[in-house]
């Protein structure tokens, strides 16, 4: 299994997903504190750790932009996030995995994490861990996806992070040639990507309430 062949079924899983609907930041907060809720984190990330494919759009994007209200969230600014970023660099794929399992535990649906797992995972052909951690990106993907359609600004896909961005741009098989502009706007920047007449708008998002 090869890297490319990775993000190219992911490319199409995400391509196959074409179900928009609008996302309440307000009511993602409010439902994942609470316990009675079918949205509440505790069950979502159940349902998420042991059959990501259960869930369904909405409650992907519960977790999703929930990530956006956790206290605890990593960044790759974090010591523990780059020594197993150097480790995966170094081919040091034991200790990748050792650290990565840690972080995910931390923090499950951090992208930048559950990617550099699934390459770990592919070197060491682990195939297991490899299918189940790909089933949470694409989940979580599809849940970035959903969110707009990436034509305007008011329909732009929206990401938690720059980090994020990245990644989905990648999915979206967005390589050389594209220049970006930006715009600040209330509750984050919207990143235009521009390539001769097609443009993607990606907002990624700052959210204070």
């Amino acid at each position: 299994m090869k890297y490319y062949i990775f993000l190219l079924s992911l490319f199409v899983s995400v391509l196959g997903f074409s179900q928009k609907s609008r996302i309440d930041f307000k009511s993602i907060e409010k439902n994942l504190k609470n316990s009675e809720s079918q949205y509440n984190y505790d069950k979502l990330i159940f349902k998420y750790k042991g059959i990501p494919k259960s869930l369904d759009s909405i409650e992907a994007q519960y977790l999703y932009y929930g990530r956006n209200f956790e206290d605890n969230k990593l960044t790759t600014s974090d010591e523990d996030f780059k020594s197993m970023a150097e480790a995966f660099k170094n081919n040091n794929f034991e200790d990748c995995i050792r650290i990565g399992k840690i972080l995910y535990g931390k923090d499950p649906t951090n992208l930048d994490v559950l990617l550099i797992l699934l390459r770990a995972y592919d070197y060491k052909k682990d195939i297991s861990n490899f299918t189940h951690h790909l089933a949470q990106l694409r989940l979580l993907a599809d849940a970035i996806k959903s969110s707009g359609d990436g034509k305007s600004e008011k329909t732009a896909f929206q990401v938690n992070s720059v980090g994020d961005e990245y990644i989905f741009l990648n999915i979206l098989n967005l390589g050389e040639g594209y220049t970006k502009s930006s715009k600040t706007v209330k509750d984050g920047i919207i990143d235009v990507w521009e390539k001769e007449n097609n443009k993607i708008y990606i907002k990624v998002l700052y959210l204070d309430f």
